[in-house]
């Protein structure tokens, strides 16, 4: 841990905001707009170009239409939780006093430092230390960090266990919503599978040349393409997330692995079992675990 020297300027530690920082939260949110572009395209060409002019049994139709839009509604719903969920900031309880700021900030030594952070955490339920073995305090947010805590530089602020910062959906993925990102790759994956499946047929016919002629065939075309290169991306992703669920660790830890203060290092440290494991993600309700819907 190495000393502390107090921002110039900046009381509290806050961090001023840049004048171009309005500007920079919509540039985040491009990828999402084109995420949503490609969902919304998607839409327009399976629901009209593939369902209504390239299929004519009506009955497929039908059931084709049917499927896709409960695919579409679980892969959709997800996302949106996954976005909009707000992110698991760290009580208030956790923040350092100014006093005690100041005298962390005037330690003559990381020895004294290390014992005023251990004094103010001794109440605390934390477990984790530095490669150092001292408390885990975050400068920028002054407050000691809880377990599976990490300060996330595009937020802006501490996040209970944090993964990591995804800008696919502008969020941290975390404690607050990390079931909605693992069932969002999972409907995402479903819903790419399932459109490439069902257009293969006529994704056949185009090259034999047995659809009708118009820029609706090219539109199947590219459906097929897209959603089977999505679905071979979101594969490895999700398979990851599942392994990561089923061991009880987050993307920073598998990285890295959380240091205890007993024991040192060690990437199976919140390991309870992969049925508990699951568990603690997914909730105890079977019946509620593939819902978007909070269940923690």
């Amino acid at each position: 841990m190495g000393n502390y020297d107090k921002p110039n300027g900046n009381p509290g530690g806050r961090i001023k905001k840049p004048p171009c920082y309005t500007l920079m939260r919509i540039f985040k949110w491009i990828p999402v707009v084109f995420i949503i572009s490609i969902i919304a395209w998607s839409y327009y060409a399976y629901l009209v170009q593939l369902c209504i002019y390239s299929i004519t049994n009506i009955a497929e139709k039908i059931i084709f239409i049917i499927l896709y839009h409960i695919f579409l509604a679980l892969f959709l719903f997800s996302y949106w939780q996954t976005i909009f969920t707000n992110v698991g900031t760290v009580p208030l309880k956790w923040r350092i006093p100014g006093s005690e700021i100041e005298k962390l900030f005037h330690a003559e030594s990381q020895e004294q430092q290390k014992r005023i952070l251990e004094n103010f955490a001794r109440d605390l339920p934390v477990t984790n230390r530095t490669i150092h073995g001292s408390v885990r305090f975050c400068e920028k947010c002054q407050i000691i960090k809880p377990d599976r805590g990490h300060h996330c530089s595009v937020c802006g602020t501490c996040v209970l266990k944090m993964d990591h910062h995804c800008p696919w959906v502008n969020n941290c993925v975390n404690f607050t919503n990390y079931k909605f990102f693992v069932l969002f790759l999972g409907y995402a994956l479903l819903y790419c599978l399932y459109i490439a499946l069902t257009s293969l047929e006529f994704f056949i016919k185009f090259w034999k040349n047995e659809l009708t002629e118009g820029m609706g065939r090219f539109h199947i075309l590219f459906l097929f393409f897209v959603s089977l290169m999505f679905a071979i991306s979101l594969v490895s992703l999700f398979g990851y997330h599942i392994y990561l669920v089923l061991h009880n660790r987050t993307t920073l830890e598998a990285f890295r692995p959380p240091i205890f203060r007993s024991g040192g290092p060690d990437k199976n440290g919140y390991n309870l079992g992969k049925r508990a494991n699951f568990q603690e993600v997914f909730g105890d309700n079977p019946r509620l675990w593939f819902l978007p819907i909070y269940t923690r």
